[in-house]
């Protein structure tokens, strides 16, 4: 079952043999698989919470090749789960300090940097070239864009992600089992499904789930073991409770079944209900939106609007803006009574996607005056306000 590799094989220097002493006693592993190692090549989509423990324990390993997708920057809310970064990092392309890491773990590896988004137009380009891709992404548009992009070049998908306290992981590789869209069909409906930026996460979570994203990736390119094909592992941090569950190939699946309607990339964003990286008027259906300046001015004018905060309850004590109605967005539906059709109503959450959900519902319920506060408390406070917290 291991994923396809050059067969000519590099050798080991004698430094190398001492690093990686505890792999070569391994019967499974030995001289060969360790040189299967040195010679395969891992694509990591995103080096975030999943990625660092992925990226870390795969150059330890020895992988001699390591692409690097991501094209973000070190922040101080990654610091509790994305061990590959220190608080020196803050600010720095993550994409640097990451290979600044790696390549101090382990020279041997080799550390192939693509500071960009994976799009339809590049997808395939860059996933030909690796003989396993390892899905650590935190969207569904890139999930499904991972996934197709490896069942068209033929490519072995080791898949993980993570939510609050549960995770989950699979091997999905088209050649043989099921793909991501056998086990998901259809994306669920924008803003339906929380991000980790919004829903929160344990910081060891990743840690977990990536160390076993990395375990199935060794598995796949040594050839050995049971891989994690046709089969997903839940987990519950909480109650440390593993469920392993059979999933099939699905027959009418879009890009893997026998009769394929998805041939080629498409638009993700668009196939997922929601674009990435645009305004929340563009992303929750163009409901109008109010910039924090705009807010500022109101409020120094003194004009009469009801200020409405959609944060569940541990957040108020973080931060928050004075005078604000508290409604949780999951109570809004039958909390209405609250508020008055005839007033002016500017919702906030922390950065601006739970309120553009809001906004929207607010408008289908005939709350015309409602109006998206771009950027949430955070942008308040990063461009108002600098004595609030941000988080």
């Amino acid at each position: 079952m291991g994923a396809v590799l050059p067969i000519a094989l590099p050798g080991l220097s004698e430094e190398e043999i001492r690093r990686y002493a505890r792999h070569l006693i391994l019967p499974e592993v030995g001289l060969e698989g360790q040189k299967k190692l040195k010679a395969a090549r891992v694509l990591a989509v995103g080096a975030g919470g999943l990625g660092s423990p992925l990226a870390l324990y795969l150059a330890a390993a020895g992988v001699g090749t390591i692409g690097l997708v991501d094209f973000d920057v070190v922040d101080e809310t990654n610091l509790h789960r994305q061990i590959l970064f220190g608080s020196g990092d803050v600010g720095r392309p993550k994409l640097a300090a990451a290979a600044e890491r790696l390549r101090e773990m382990n020279p041997n590896v080799r550390i192939v940097p693509f500071e960009q988004r994976l799009t339809s137009e590049n997808a395939l380009e860059i996933v030909r070239d690796f003989d396993v891709v390892a899905d650590g992404t935190d969207n569904f548009p890139t999930r499904y864009l991972v996934n197709d992009a490896c069942v068209l070049a033929g490519k072995p998908n080791a898949y993980a992600s993570v939510f609050r306290f549960e995770g989950q992981v699979s091997v999905f590789w088209a050649q043989k089992g099921p793909c991501y869209r056998c086990l998901y069909a259809e994306p669920p409906p924008p803003g339906l499904v929380p991000s980790c930026a919004e829903g929160g996460v344990l910081g060891v979570l990743p840690g977990l789930l990536g160390v076993m994203q990395a375990t199935e990736t060794l598995k796949l390119l040594l050839g050995v073991g049971e891989p994690l094909i046709g089969r997903l592992v839940l987990v519950d941090a909480l109650s440390m409770r593993f469920r392993d569950l059979k999933i099939r190939k699905n027959p009418a699946c879009a890009i893997c079944g026998p009769n394929p309607t998805v041939t080629e990339l498409i638009d993700y964003e668009a196939f997922c209900g929601a674009p990435a990286l645009v305004s929340s008027s563009a992303m929750f259906g163009h409901a109008p939106e109010v910039t924090v300046e705009e807010l500022k001015a109101m409020l120094e004018r003194g004009d009469a609007f009801v200020l409405v905060d959609v944060r569940e309850e541990r957040e108020w004590a973080i931060s928050d803006l004075a005078g604000s109605v508290k409604i949780p967005l999951g109570a809004l539906p039958e909390s209405l009574d609250k508020l008055s059709k005839d007033d002016d109503i500017v919702v906030y959450c922390r950065t601006g996607g739970r309120s553009g959900n809001a906004v929207q519902f607010l408008l289908e319920k005939g709350y015309d005056k409602s109006k998206n506060l771009v950027g949430g408390i955070n942008q308040w406070a990063e461009r108002i306000d600098p004595s609030l917290q941000r988080y």
